[in-house]
């Protein structure tokens, strides 16, 4: 069994931001970084460009290592494991690993994420940064002047979509019901916009391209008849899940899944125990609002530390 101060429970830009500010303060922070998810959905990202302070770009996994060394520098330890279990008390919060590893934390952050929805067709994976992706902000630059499609009818896609708009020369939005999910609003927005056309009753059936997107088989989902869309970019659109399987029988989830937190603090309402990053934030989901989400996370915590303790000392003078 190890007593720590501080463990953090998964990486990405929130958890290595949170790991750094814990280091710094002295805290000595455990990051348990995940076995096969360490660094978070950016390692399976291209090009960054909208990442302050790169001007001309950091490729997601050299950012996230960049992080990690950060961390490790100011005294971080990261330990490549998989947590299979938190048992929260208060001062003392207990944590299992998949290796069989035993962790006491005063405190704890909760920094796992979130994973996009994926179609779940061939090659989807392998283009991933390579004409496929979930992320119209963090790729649609790159798109300009070329044809592409964005998958799904909620407010979402339809958000994802007019922004593409801004670089794309056309845009085709292939849902799979003939009636849209997202709002009104939104709607009308998109249907008042030249350069993006519907296709309704409408899925993927097949993603074409050996090192890059070229096309997408779509299929009728009425008559089951297809055809083909020639474009050079698809954006997946159809929703994300928070990852928290860890602790959505012993921690308060929001309607839509993801953790609950007290205001813009990152306090879970369980006391010693914080969350930061794509695990509460459904909306924004950026490396940047993560890393500060992970600021935030940190300084919290290092704030109830250092009244815990201030506690102790109180009553340790009383007593004596």
């Amino acid at each position: 069994m190890t007593d720590k101060k501080i463990v953090i429970i998964g990486s990405g830009p929130a958890g290595y931001t949170a790991a750094v500010y814990a280091a710094r303060a002295g805290l000595e922070p455990v990051v348990i970084a995940g076995s096969v998810t360490a660094g978070g959905e950016l390692m399976n990202t291209t090009d960054v460009e909208n990442f302050p302070g790169f001007p001309e770009g950091v490729m997601g996994p050299q950012l996230m290592e960049n992080m990690r060394a950060q961390a490790e520098k100011f005294g971080a330890e990261i330990v490549y494991d998989d947590v299979t279990e938190l048992r929260t008390e208060p001062g003392a919060h207990g944590i299992t690993t998949a290796l069989g590893a035993e962790y006491t934390a005063e405190a704890v952050i909760l920094s796992t994420g979130s994973a996009y929805r994926e179609l779940g067709l061939p090659n989807e994976k392998e283009l991933s940064g390579h004409g496929v992706s979930w992320c119209a902000t963090c790729d649609g630059f790159f798109f300009r002047d070329q044809e592409i499609a964005v998958i799904g009818g909620g407010d979402s896609a339809l958000e994802e979509a007019t922004f593409l708009t801004r670089f794309a020369s056309k845009v085709t939005l292939v849902h799979r019901r003939q009636e849209l999910r997202a709002s009104q609003a939104m709607q009308d927005r998109a249907k008042a916009d030249p350069k993006l056309e519907f296709l309704l009753d409408s899925e993927v059936a097949e993603i074409h391209g050996e090192d890059s997107l070229t096309g997408l088989t779509i299929r009728n989902t009425v008559t089951g008849e297809t055809s083909q869309l020639p474009v050079t970019g698809m954006f997946v659109a159809i929703g994300s899940d928070p990852r928290t399987d860890l602790v959505k029988d012993t921690l308060t989830l929001r309607e839509d899944g993801y953790l609950a937190v007290e205001g813009r603090t990152s306090k879970t309402g369980v006391e010693g125990v914080f969350a930061a990053g794509d695990v509460i934030d459904p909306t924004y989901r950026q490396a940047v609002t993560a890393a500060g989400s992970g600021c935030v996370a940190a300084l919290d915590a290092e704030h109830y530390l250092a009244a815990r303790a201030a506690s102790e000392t109180s009553q340790t003078a009383g007593v004596a």
